[in-house]
């Protein structure tokens, strides 16, 4: 369920993006009044990126306060996101160029995977090894900081291809690359590591 909630508000911007044609007039119209440096218009196939970047701003503002609201705590991680969703997704809209939103993705990914590769010179355990280790006891250490550096270079490749895809394809096919490519390229990796991983797992670690 949480990561359903995660990944709501790229949902979202999707299914704007893909049905902004589909929309009423008046929706779009309506959102008017909250971009005064931008006229979205009915029918006009190119402003899709627009309203999608604006809605997966506020979903992911709505998203931020109900986690606040109920958990009483935000992860550093959804706070990143939606910082760095302010700063690129605000500059397309105020400056009406969907270059900074294709960045975003990149962006994220190698901020992560800086703050990764940051894990194994800063405190006593990589990260990874600080998120998993209360379901995985692996006592090789050497494997955790294996896996690290696997999430760092995933996280790098993952931005590489959103940049290859966002600047050597068509807007639309970006839109496709960002909900199910990356999507894609996670589940396999993460499906990869489960594989890796199960090596190391001692035999009352399986039972248990």
């Amino acid at each position: 369920m949480k990561q359903l909630f995660d990944f709501f508000p790229i949902l979202l911007f999707f299914i704007v993006y893909k049905f902004y044609l589909d929309l009423p007039d008046e929706w779009i119209t309506s959102v008017n009044g909250l971009l005064p440096f931008m006229q979205l218009e009915p029918g006009e196939g190119k402003h899709a990126i627009y309203l999608a970047t604006l809605t997966a701003i506020v979903a992911t503002v709505i998203q931020v306060a109900l986690v606040a609201l109920i958990k009483k705590k935000v992860e550093k991680m959804l706070l990143v996101t939606l910082l760095l969703l302010l700063v690129f997704g605000g500059a397309t809209l105020f400056l009406k160029d969907p270059v900074f939103i294709k960045w975003k993705p990149t962006a994220i990914n190698w901020l992560f995977a800086v703050v990764f590769l940051g894990s194994h010179f800063i405190g006593d355990k990589p990260l990874v090894q600080r998120m998993m280790a209360h379901a995985l006891e692996i006592p090789d250490r050497s494997v955790w900081a294996r896996l690290n550096l696997a999430w760092v270079l995933f996280f790098v490749v993952s931005g590489v291809a959103n940049l290859i895809v966002a600047f050597n394809f068509s807007e639309e096919i970006w839109v496709d690359f960002k909900l199910f490519g990356l999507l894609g390229l996670t589940l396999i990796f993460v499906i990869g590591q489960a594989f890796w991983l199960a090596r190391f797992i001692p035999p009352e670690s399986e039972s248990s």
